[in-house]
């Protein structure tokens, strides 16, 4: 008899068990995430052009505003507020049909007329226009990307309200905004997509990424940044990190094309200079890959093409054709210590081959060392992007071959106004008690199916 009771017992243990840990892992609705940020946005606009692009502020418009074509890791593009779309002959005018039943956070009908507006205001070269339940598009020269275009977070749809006011119609709504300090969001109740687990999202934004670490640590936080550089260290200190594929652009970009053709040895010579493959390895601890391509191997297959190694011997035969050599100031960004790092670095490497470059922090420099964040959209709208950057014309790509990419990148590189230096993945560090989240390959978040556990069954 006490042996069937042991074994009822045992067995009854085990039921709870095996309950107790389907309930753990069971999503639960509720709880606020608490998240730290680098980026100190002034607005919370997409369209917005006076804000630097950032992951950070593409995450956090994200939570708010929608686009009405999404991209996936891939770069694939699928329907989101719009259902579905067609191209009329010539690749310059499109229509979007949009979503029904969606509505913006003040409880407004999402409509093709605001949604016109709202993609007017980001691209006032576009002629849009409400056109039934659709939205019409129309551009001066041929645009066979513009559906991948319509995925980058700053064509996000936004109602502007007169008094100022921004609704969106994602997943979260602003209860609070502190420009440059704090964001308050809440659940919006009515998604269409779906409430979302958590109740709130609160944001403290400019903060550094030693502080995000102690808030992470002492329990203030539940998901913060995590430099490139650090991430390794984060990991054997037993938080949960997380990375993205390579997604930000490290370079050297000039303010201005090469003036004569000693001008462009010297920039080549500048290029062949820098040690690549030591300042990863010192630097940036074996973080990113070392680049001399815009577009990571990911993402175009072709980045192996382009050498990064240095080659001191042809960077000073260069130099040596050219009688004066100037001062070139080299600018970086004073709030970013691993910039000035790598400044600093590359005016060393610069004067083994002879070159003079200065790192300073003034407004002006001759060239300055820059973090681009890349496009999640694709190769094609992140050279675009690039070329945005760089002041250039923006480049017609009209098919998806590795061919047609490489012709443009290339073209892009012969101008001399860019040198690449290396490709960094974006990097989290979150909680144990936020379930459900990794950040996209491209960076991206999906914080409307994450779920914070409380610990109790």
């Amino acid at each position: 008899m006490k042996h069937r009771v042991w074994l009822w017992l045992a067995a009854s243990s085990l039921m709870l068990g095996s309950f107790a840990a389907r309930a753990q892992t069971r999503p639960q609705y509720g709880g606020t995430l608490r998240v730290n940020m680098r980026a100190a946005l002034s607005s919370l606009d997409p369209g917005d052009r006076t804000q630097p692009d950032s992951f950070d502020r593409r995450n956090l418009t994200g939570l708010i505003f929608e686009t009405l074509v999404a991209s996936d890791e891939s770069g694939r593009l699928h329907p989101a507020l719009a259902v579905d779309w067609e191209i009329s002959p010539g690749s310059q005018r499109w229509k979007f049909r949009l979503r029904r039943d969606v509505k913006f956070h003040d409880g407004r009908a999402f409509t093709p007329e605001i949604a016109a507006a709202s993609l007017r205001t980001a691209n006032p070269a576009w002629n849009v226009f409400a056109e039934g339940d659709a939205v019409v598009i129309e551009t001066s020269v041929a645009e066979s990307e513009l559906p991948a275009e319509l995925a980058l977070p700053r064509n996000a749809i936004v109602k502007r309200n007169a008094d100022g006011a921004l609704n969106g119609t994602g997943p979260f709504h602003i209860v609070d905004w502190q420009g440059g300090r704090k964001v308050s969001l809440a659940a919006e109740e009515s998604y269409w997509g779906g409430r979302p687990f958590m109740d709130a999202i609160e944001i403290e934004l400019g903060k550094s990424f030693h502080d995000q670490a102690l808030s992470l640590q002492l329990g203030r936080a539940e998901l913060v940044d995590v430099a490139a550089e650090q991430s390794h260290r984060g990991a054997a200190d037993g938080k949960q990190v997380a990375s993205s594929s390579p997604m930000e652009l490290v370079a050297l970009v000039f303010g201005r094309e090469a003036q004569s053709p000693e001008d462009k040895s010297l920039r080549e010579a500048l290029a062949l200079s820098v040690e690549r493959a030591s300042i990863r390895s010192v630097l940036l601890q074996g973080a990113g890959e070392p680049a001399a391509s815009i577009l990571p191997d990911w993402m175009s297959g072709y980045g192996f093409v382009f050498p990064v190694d240095a080659d001191l011997v042809r960077a000073r035969h260069l130099r040596e054709q050219v009688r004066t050599v100037p001062v070139w100031g080299l600018g970086y960004d004073a709030n970013d210590p691993l910039a000035r790092l790598l400044a600093e670095r590359v005016a060393l490497n610069a004067r083994d081959a002879g070159l003079a470059v200065q790192p300073t922090v003034s407004a002006t420099p001759d060239v300055r060392l820059v973090r681009i964040p890349l496009a999640g959209a694709g190769g094609r709208i992140s050279l675009a992007e690039v070329a945005g950057v760089l002041g250039l014309m923006r480049p017609q790509i009209g098919g998806d071959s590795a061919g047609e990419l490489y012709s443009v990148e290339r073209a892009m590189l012969d101008t001399n106004r860019i040198i690449p230096l290396f490709h960094l993945p974006v990097a989290y560090a979150a909680a144990a008690n936020l379930k459900n989240w990794t950040p996209r390959s491209d960076g991206g978040w999906n914080l409307a199916d994450a779920w914070l556990a409380s610990g109790k069954p």
